[in-house]
């Protein structure tokens, strides 16, 4: 599926990276094996060469700017491209958000978005270029949902599908397309927190499989892939159809009043983009008598 591409995996010393650079490998692709240990990173590249595939070593933190736009040169000058670019680094600093300090929150923010977003730019020039390009951000359920003592991961997950979101509208015309992982996964980061029972059934190698089909030359775009166990399922940012109320001195208690219908999924839509829900409003508001727009006294 992958053969001749050319993939970037940060994170990929262990845990899913690991697997995701193994898979990619397996299905052809050439293998830029990220991770901040050199001993890591070189195992995970020698296990993809003693199985025939090709990989090279890029040793660097996510979030540093001239490190990472060096092994994207380097991987540029190697191999003529970067095609696809997994973004799976992460750390976890959890705490309940009353104990947590701001260093520990601004820390997995900058590892997980800033780092992201350090190496998606590195790429996305040279993809817009070739007109082509594949990158596949990591969320989270924690982002998606909320966790307990996750704010600072949780913060930083959902902020990668607006990452991926505006990302995968800008570099359409480019055949970039952008998508999100949210893998559940037995690995170092989640070790402590699911029972050993559900450790037994979540390999990583079993999430893999997703970042192939989110890498290949058919993916989709926009998509947020859940995916554990070998089990896969998509998670959506959707919009209710709503209600008109207008304004005046009783506007507020109206939007009491109406809460249900707000909040009725029936007929709710995913938006093509951000706009989608101010021409949604203006348009109900046309259609309102205009005394339901007075001030209130």
């Amino acid at each position: 599926m992958l053969e001749g591409k050319v993939a970037i995996v940060t994170g990929a010393g262990g845990g899913l990276g690991r697997c995701h650079a193994l898979e990619l490998a397996r299905h052809g692709a050439k293998v830029v094996v990220n991770d901040l240990g050199e001993d890591a990173a070189g195992a995970v590249a020698q296990e993809i060469r003693e199985a025939g595939g090709e990989a090279i070593v890029g040793v660097c933190s996510v979030t540093d700017e001239q490190a990472v736009a060096r092994m994207v040169e380097r991987t540029i000058d190697l191999w003529g491209g970067v095609d696809i670019l997994v973004n799976n680094a992460g750390i976890l600093r959890d705490k309940s958000f009353v104990k947590m300090d701001i260093a520990d929150f601004r820390t997995v923010v900058d590892v997980h978005l800033m780092g992201a977003a350090i190496c998606t730019k590195a790429v996305w020039s040279p993809m817009r270029e070739r007109k082509y390009g594949r990158i596949v951000m990591t969320t989270s359920s924690s982002g998606l949902y909320g966790n307990f003592g996750q704010a600072n991961y949780g913060a930083a997950k959902m902020a990668l599908v607006g990452l991926m979101q505006t990302l995968a509208i800008e570099g359409a015309k480019y055949d970039i397309r952008v998508n999100a992982l949210a893998p559940t996964a037995a690995t170092q980061m989640t070790g402590d927190v699911l029972p050993e029972e559900s450790l037994e059934r979540l390999d990583p190698a079993l999430v893999s499989p997703g970042v192939v089909h989110l890498a290949s030359d058919d993916a989709p775009t926009r998509a947020i892939l859940c995916a554990g166990a070998g089990h896969f399922a998509s998670a959506h940012v959707t919009l209710t159809d709503g209600v008109q109320i207008g304004g005046g001195a009783d506007a507020a208690a109206k939007v009491a009043d109406s809460w249900p219908q707000i909040v009725d999924r029936a007929g709710e839509i995913v938006p093509d983009y951000g706009f989608t829900q101010a021409e949604r409003e203006v348009a109900a508001a046309r259609s309102a008598p205009k005394e339901a727009f007075a001030a209130a006294d």
